[in-house]
């Protein structure tokens, strides 16, 4: 339990427990980070804003588009798209389309996801933008929507090479958002083998045969960006998402991987300090309909601390003495500070949790003349 303490108090703690970070382990890959899916804390990286080539970890941004149009209603699951040449001849990991045989939306989606399927990529990718170019424009626009700062696409696949970069950091967000925004469509990801026109193809992703609480998400290789890999997990109701690079094999990916989440998992805890609609004060109104009000956190707030350090933390609250009426549901009205001994972790907003209006003429008036002494 979260010791509780006012601002006015001050603040003693005989050791920060946080002073030391748990030792990260030695991973080797040109790039790598480790994020907490529910505090959105980054655990531990190395280079994660250095430009990479994306190899098929591109396919990332391909299906968010196409969940996306599935959502709003421009394709249905079982809609049926016509295979060009241009598709069928795309050369690299194939679903093995046939331009004279239509597909379903569905079984794209898993040749994306399962065989990495570079063809299925682009049949997709016409189906919505006309052509793949112009679906790269909408890569592009989506990936600035979602704050992929250091990204830039150039073909739906991720073969072209040089103009086509991405971070590990980028990779984390967009991983991050197929998992928020389409759960409906993520456990695609967990799928260990597809088949299609008689040809069954193995999910690369080793992690998803080597520990059953891996369930995503994606795989890359080509010779100049080495081997890739972007994993989560969940255990006991925790999200992490670990992004891999420039590894070099399968094998070295999956093993740097599991590194991360193993570490993420066994050193780490996510508890939800506060939820949704939590009271954390209830203040007097002055001029309202009301006399008191409740004040708290609008929304779910977890923090990633290190296992069996969240009894020395402490809340700092900073709220006046008083409102006055109007107030509207929502309305900030201060804030709450997470501390561990002087360093601040986190500081989140206290908002009004219920509207109040103004009170009559009469109520006006006499708390205009208590305000005088208040």
């Amino acid at each position: 339990m979260i010791r509780r303490l006012l601002s006015s108090i001050a603040l003693v703690l005989p050791l920060s427990v946080l002073a030391a970070q748990p030792a990260a382990p030695a991973v080797e890959a040109r790039s790598f980070i480790l994020i907490d899916g529910q505090s959105n804390q980054t655990l531990v990286a190395g280079n994660a804003d250095m430009r990479i080539e994306p190899a098929s970890l591109t396919k990332l941004m391909t299906a968010y588009l196409t969940f996306k149009s599935l959502r709003e209603g421009q394709l249905k699951l079982d809609q049926m798209l016509t295979v060009s040449r241009e598709a069928q001849s795309r050369e690299g990991s194939r679903m093995f389309v046939d331009a004279r045989v239509p597909v379903s939306v569905d079984d794209l989606i898993k040749g994306v996801i399962v065989q990495s399927g570079n063809d299925a990529c682009v049949v997709l990718a016409e189906a919505l933008a006309g052509s793949e170019q112009g679906f790269v424009q909408l890569m592009n626009r989506e990936a600035q929507r979602l704050g992929l700062a250091n990204t830039h696409y150039l073909d739906s696949t991720g073969l072209t090479g040089e103009g086509q970069y991405t971070t590990a950091e980028d990779l984390a967000k967009l991983a991050q958002a197929i998992i928020r925004d389409f759960p409906e469509y993520y456990p695609i990801y967990s799928m260990k083998s597809f088949s299609y026109n008689n040809i069954k193809q193995d999910n690369r992703n080793l992690l998803l045969y080597r520990d059953a609480e891996v369930d995503g998400l994606k795989t890359g290789h080509t010779s100049t960006a080495g081997y890739n890999l972007v994993s989560s997990t969940k255990r006991d109701g925790r999200r992490l998402i670990a992004v891999v690079t420039g590894t070099t094999s399968m094998e070295a990916r999956a093993r740097e991987s599991a590194k991360l989440l193993n570490w993420g998992t066994s050193v780490w805890e996510t508890p939800r300090l506060f939820t949704a609609g939590q009271e954390v004060r209830n203040l007097p109104v002055y001029k309202g309909q009301t006399n008191n009000v409740r004040v708290g956190v609008a929304n779910d707030h977890y923090l990633t601390i290190p296992r069996g350090a969240a009894a020395a933390l402490v809340q700092e609250i900073t709220l006046p003495t008083h409102l006055v009426a109007p107030l509207t549901a929502g309305q900030q009205v201060g804030s709450l500070r997470v501390r561990d001994g002087d360093t601040v972790l986190a500081e989140y907003p206290l908002a009004v949790l219920d509207e109040v209006q103004q009170g009559s003429w009469w109520r006006r008036l006499i708390d205009t003349i208590r305000l005088w002494f208040a």
